[in-house]
């Protein structure tokens, strides 16, 4: 089968290959996807860059977590109905060398959920890392319903999944955009007021957006960057709930501030999630993708060939949906 795959760390033109390899076999509990739309996320990016130096310890990687296809084969344990199914799939390279930027995977079938017939592919792609981390993000920590939520990135692919997801349950949001078409975006989503990062005075501006008050809790692309003012805008006993700080990767946290207002910070990442998180997250989406109830934003669609050309647009950290592969 043909399949996009490093065996070495560095730069995308540098590292990333097409090349055929042996299809695989689904093993116990597995099925096997034809693969239709592979999702290029920045922790698959940051992967093949070297983050993680162990990862080629035994061989190849074939990148990317996210993704969707049609079940063509199952393991022992798994029913033979589920042959046929349209599924979306997360951690497809998690914890395994093989991912979804190739013509099949074998994947855990508890991987592998069933999308609706008017979902495409593509979108189906878009679910895993960037739905679910903005799902843990707005739910992880009790009821959110008649709470102000300040979302910073939420044009962002998590960002704006969060943005939906907190208005839905009936949250005040806040969000942060640079530019008048991600400003409407936001407020499409679901965004009440709509704020700019980039503001001299962002946490007055912040404070403003919520009637001079203080907000319940903070959804937060860049922990290191906002944190100053993330703990001026929450209320004693608030949360911040971060997904990345690429801009600053090791913040030093102002204990006595955080300490004296009650405040917590949650990392979040889909791979470390709890099953029950997962689960949740998951029975949330299928609901939501049952009655058209999410937007999705897909910013370009690549064809499998070109997935360097992917990678390097996911790394400059600038486009605004997800970025898609099509085997």
């Amino acid at each position: 089968m043909k399949a996009a795959l490093y065996r070495e760390f560095g730069a995308a033109q540098d590292v990333l290959a097409i090349e055929e390899i042996d299809k695989p076999e689904p093993g116990p509990g597995e099925v096997l996807v034809q693969v239709h739309a592979s999702g290029v996320n920045p922790s698959d990016v940051k992967k093949r860059a070297g983050a993680f130096p162990d990862l080629l310890d035994n061989g190849f990687i074939i990148p990317n977590s996210d993704g969707a296809g049609v079940i063509q084969e199952v393991g022992d344990g798994i029913d033979k109905s589920r042959i046929g199914d349209r599924v979306w799939l997360y951690e497809g390279q998690h914890q395994r060398r093989f991912g979804t930027a190739a013509r099949f995977i074998s994947i855990d079938a508890r991987r592998a959920h069933k999308i609706p017939d008017e979902v495409d592919f593509a979108t189906a792609a878009c679910l895993g890392i960037p739905a679910m981390t903005a799902h843990r993000c707005v739910f992880a920590d009790g009821e959110i319903s008649e709470q102000s939520v300040l979302v910073t990135g939420a044009a962002g692919r998590v960002g704006h999944y969060a943005v939906q997801w907190a208005s839905s349950e009936g949250a005040r949001v806040i969000a942060t955009a640079s530019n008048e078409d991600d400003e409407l975006a936001c407020r499409d989503a679901g965004a009440k007021r709509v704020v700019n990062h980039r503001d001299e005075d962002f946490a007055n501006a912040v404070l403003h957006a919520n009637d001079g008050q203080p907000v319940d809790r903070v959804i937060d692309l860049e922990f290191g960057a906002n944190l100053d003012t993330s703990v001026e805008v929450l209320r004693t006993g608030g949360t911040i709930a971060t997904y990345g700080s690429a801009r600053v990767p090791e913040p030093v946290l102002p204990f006595y501030k955080l300490m004296y207002k009650d405040l917590t910070a949650r990392f979040v990442i889909v791979y470390s999630m709890p099953e029950s998180a997962k689960d949740h997250a998951v029975a949330d989406i299928q609901r939501a993708l049952r009655k058209g109830r999410l937007q999705h934003r897909i910013a370009k669609t690549f064809a499998l060939e070109d997935i360097a050309e992917a990678n390097d647009l996911v790394a400059a950290g600038k486009v605004r949906g997800a970025i898609i592969l099509e085997p």
